[in-house]
């Protein structure tokens, strides 16, 4: 197990030195083993306090230096896709005595950002943009007579979504200068799936590699002249022979030059291959890179699901720092209230796009291995694979965080909700989710599904409420969808038996005849403790748990919006087409267009990574922003 030294919070020597990719070159490579062991120490230390992508980083620093040693960054554009292993990027490039803000309110960014660092060239936070990316970027110095190199690096577990083959496919139509860096550890979020999982895979090296040749020149020996020929040429090169059964058949039937696999840790190997690339290749190649996530951390080699993305930890036990005793989030009880349904109903079936354990599927994957799907980072693919299941008589829960649900929208309209097929969304992390930023907020999802034809949306005040929300969902032979935020719920105690909820109808938690408080969703219970507040001031809320923004529930709403004349409308989504603007289009259909209205929602503007309360205080959304609306409501 790696430890960091003491000088990893208050300074390395030899990474004290490296203010920018220049310095590195400027160092002899055998110095810049020493420094990976520093950086290494540096980010461990960082992330055990702040929390953040820690396998992944760990994984790619000798890549990270031998990119920066070999190529005129940032003059050559340097892409990484996803952004999860860039946090040796950010120590070599200037970013070094911030590196201790990282994921901090107003400290770094955990992902590449262009605001941040020239050597920041692409946003990303989102994975398999990279090719794409670069591929534009090496377009356009194309047509700029500019001699600049793009240069992509994306995991293996990015290669499963189609976008980085639909980038690729053109690369090599194109026949452009364009460099491609898979970094191959096995692993990314959830191990990968799928036929392209196993042909990337390394396993074809070694002993299986030689049983698999001796076994098929042994067959081709059998044959006519034409096995002969054909051992004659694999016996010309090892590699010719390699290339049959590895990456390189695929690559190059793109029309990539491809290289490897490379040890990933091996500075000296990866450097010279990179020199030679860069200096002689003209089109477009793929470098094919062996690394292992966790490098250098054992506990993070050893698991390194749970060191992907982690909280806090013990640098020394490897586990995580607790509060104390553990309190179920959201996502516990989805997982749980699932597999209880898919008890008793073998119909339920449920899909993740490699987010298993983040989704809370975990348990449902092991007790219904037939039933469980994982497919991959291809969130498109999803929502039509289970569009197909569910014409098949089956009722598939598609189990997406809200930020990633984005990238399906054409499906979740022309395939779910135009066929009116009974598919239930559960949007985990909607809502601001903290230290992961813009790319990672779940604020966009109530806009836009209400818009949706055919389309159930609903969202739950507590953990109790979720639990019945997915049985009514299961339940509805039509699209639905479900939204729940991220973190820990309210604590409330859990019945014994799940309920089907009327769908479209809200539910009064509180009278009052001054105003009126329509919260959605996490916003339920700050708003019950405004109004509690108003009270002490002689001021009466009336609140209402609509439970379902789509259908709204036009009676109850409109009947207290109409009695108290005030409607103050709060959710954790943005306020352009959200929550707030259905219910203005429901006043205005029911002729209540003079009800004095505020609408509390987040801005119109990304909102930076930090946490959750102070990102609901900051758009005003949290129990006092409630309270001081409804008095400028009220005039007081």
């Amino acid at each position: 197990m790696l430890l960091p030294s003491s000088p990893a919070k208050n300074g390395s020597a030899l990474l004290d030195t490296i203010q920018s990719p220049a310095d590195i070159r400027q160092r002899p490579i055998s110095e810049l083993e020493e420094l990976a062991a520093e950086i290494r120490s540096t980010i461990i230390a960082t992330v055990s306090d702040n929390g953040g992508h820690l396998g992944p980083s760990l994984g790619v620093v000798e890549l990270t230096l031998a990119l920066h040693y070999v190529f005129n960054t940032p003059y050559d554009r340097l892409i990484w896709d996803v952004g999860h292993q860039a946090y040796a990027h950010k120590l070599i490039t200037g970013r070094r005595d911030r590196f201790h803000t990282l994921r901090q309110y107003q400290g770094i960014s955990g992902f590449p950002k262009l605001s941040e660092s020239e050597y920041d060239t692409f946003e990303t936070g989102h994975s398999s943009t990279s090719i794409s990316a670069a591929l534009g970027m090496a377009m356009g110095k194309d047509l700029k007579d500019d001699p600049r190199l793009a240069i992509a690096v994306i995991g293996d577990g990015s290669m499963t979504a189609g976008m980085a083959f639909e980038a690729l496919n053109q690369a090599g139509h194109l026949n452009k200068r364009l460099i491609v860096i898979l970094n191959d550890n096995e692993m990314s979020i959830s191990p990968n799936v799928g036929a392209l999982s196993s042909f990337l895979s390394r396993k074809l090296s070694g002993r299986t590699m030689r049983r698999l040749k001796d076994h098929l020149v042994e067959r081709l020996g059998q044959l006519s002249n034409v096995g002969e020929n054909i051992l004659t040429v694999l016996k010309k090169s090892e590699e010719s022979f390699k290339s049959f059964f590895t990456p390189g058949m695929l690559f190059e039937a793109l029309k990539f030059d491809y290289i490897g696999p490379l040890p990933g840790h091996d500075l000296v190997d990866l450097i010279d291959t990179f020199e030679t690339v860069r200096d002689t290749i003209q089109g477009p190649v793929l470098i094919h890179v062996l690394t292992t996530k966790g490098k250098g951390y054992s506990f993070a080699e050893k698991d390194p699901g749970t060191f992907h993305g982690i909280a806090p930890f013990d640098v020394a036990s490897g586990k995580k720092k607790s509060n104390g005793k553990k309190i179920p989030s959201y996502t516990d009880v989805f997982g749980d209230t699932i597999t209880r349904i898919g008890r008793t109903n073998d119909k339920v079936v449920a899909i993740s796009a490699a987010m298993v354990a983040g989704t809370g599927l975990s348990t449902f994957a092991e007790t219904f291995p037939d039933r469980f799907f994982d497919v991959g980072i291809a969130e498109q693919h999803a929502l039509t694979f289970a569009a197909g299941l569910a014409i098949e008589g089956f009722h598939p829960v598609v189990a997406i965080y809200s930020t990633f649900f984005q990238r399906s929208y054409d499906q979740i309209i022309h395939d779910v909700c135009i066929p009116n097929l009974p598919v239930t969304l559960a949007i985990d992390r909607a809502g601001v989710v903290g230290a992961d930023g813009p790319t990672h907020h779940g604020v966009f999802d109530l806009s836009f599904l209400r818009i949706i034809p055919n389309m159930v949306l609903m969202a739950p005040k507590d953990e109790e409420e979720l639990r019945h929300m997915l049985f009514t969902a299961i339940g509805h032979q039509g699209p639905s969808a479900l939204r729940y935020p991220r973190g820990i719920g309210e604590q409330v105690a859990l019945t014994e038996e799940l309920a089907s909820l009327p769908i479209g109808k809200g539910e009064l938690l509180r009278s009052g005849d001054d105003i009126t408080l329509l919260p959605v969703g996490n916003r339920v219970h700050p708003a019950l403790r405004a109004a509690a507040g108003l009270e002490k001031l002689g001021i009466q809320a009336a609140v209402i748990n609509p439970r379902f923004i789509k259908p709204l529930d036009k009676d109850l709403i409109c009947q207290w919006a109409e009695r108290t004349g005030r409607v103050v409308t709060i959710e954790d989504n943005v306020r352009q087409g959200g929550f707030g603007s259905a219910v203005l289009e429901l006043l205005s259909r029911c002729g209540l267009s003079g009800v004095k209205t505020s609408l509390l929602a987040h801005p119109d503007r990304f909102l930076e990574h930090g946490p959750q309360k102070t990102l609901w205080r900051n758009s005003s959304i949290n129990s006092v922003a409630i309270t001081e609306a409804a008095l400028r409501l009220m005039n007081q």
